[in-house]
């Protein structure tokens, strides 16, 4: 179908999706909800997306409807509960000088995240530099303060202060408890004499690109490394994410899936920069990913629209 149509569809989806819930009442919890988006069928070609995080009445009613509306052209699945992409123990990374992207980062209150690029004021010279990442890694999900020490590596990686800092949180992006969010994420100023390396493997970012295909894309994470994937549905609202101080409702979000048998992700990749690997054009920053409702039964990865991390914290990229 045409993305005209497809958007159509999904906000009559959303208003029922709306209708439903008024009428269940259900608790405000991240499983059972559901999401609904674009799904990217190739060739300038479009469908629904419907996303559900485990089963409930409110899920079952939206499915229904969406066959109703869409037939064969939407794409339902269930990924489970949806998690902020914060690390538990596993493997370790190391402490790095210069700093890159895909490094182990953190709040000196937060175990580990990814440095995702290098940023600078968007009306500055660009010798103000930034690491960006996102909320949740570097401001301690909005409890962190202006000013906290910020490591690399994280401390789940061994990071300390004053021996691994690197800077201070600067600018944060606050979460909305009860609205809809767009973005997650934060900046860290860094300090002077600390050295940067913004090329990500494939090359030198070239700038950013709003999705409205199925890309091809990678991203260097703290995780999980260098991995590549494909964008599967965009324009995905209603993604209520498990971060620890409770749920968290996303809009406007992008998914991808992971190539072959591994996801395109895991727990200490978030802040990671999603970009195309063809172009070097930034598409999204990774702050989340299901349990499972991919290729191969794996996880699926979320991703701010990078225009509106950008925006959101008045930066460019370097």
């Amino acid at each position: 179908m045409h993305l005209d149509t497809a958007r159509e569809i999904k906000a009559e989806l959303r208003r029922r999706t709306y209708v439903i819930h008024d009428a269940l009442r259900p608790p405000r919890q991240a499983a059972g909800g559901v999401a609904t988006g674009i799904c990217l069928l190739g060739a300038g070609t479009y469908g629904v997306a419907v996303r559900t995080f485990g089963q409930s009445e409110l899920a079952a009613g939206v499915v229904e409807a969406s066959r109703e509306l869409a037939g064969d052209e939407c794409d339902v699945r269930d990924v489970g509960v949806v998690h902020a992409q914060q690390w538990s123990p596993g493997e370790l990374q190391g402490r790095h000088r210069p700093l890159r992207p895909g490094l182990s980062v953190s709040h000196l209150d937060v175990t580990a995240g990814t440095i995702g690029a290098f940023v600078a004021p968007a009306d500055g010279d660009g010798s103000a530099v930034s690491v960006l990442s996102n909320n949740h890694v570097l401001a301690d999900s909005d409890r962190g303060n202006p000013g906290d020490v910020i490591l690399q590596p994280g401390t789940a990686d061994g990071g300390a202060d004053p021996a691994d800092r690197i800077g201070e949180l600067d600018a944060v992006v606050a979460l909305d408890l009860t609205g809809a969010n767009l973005v997650d994420a934060a900046t860290a100023r860094l300090d002077d004499g600390v050295e940067v390396e913004s090329a990500h493997p494939a090359g030198a970012l070239t700038g950013w690109v709003t999705v409205v295909d199925d890309l091809e894309v990678e991203k260097a994470g703290r995780t999980t490394g260098l991995s590549s994937g494909r964008v599967t549905a965009i324009e995905l609202d209603g993604i209520s994410v498990q971060y620890p101080s409770g749920v968290v409702d996303f809009d406007d979000q992008i998914e991808v899936t992971g190539a072959g048998s591994s996801g395109f992700s895991a727990g200490g990749d978030s802040g990671s920069l999603v970009y195309r690997p063809d172009t070097l054009e930034a598409v999204g920053l990774l702050f989340a990913g299901s349990e499972y409702g991919g290729d191969n039964g794996q996880g699926l990865t979320y991703c701010n629209p990078i225009g509106a991390v950008l925006e959101a914290l008045a930066v460019r990229l370097l």
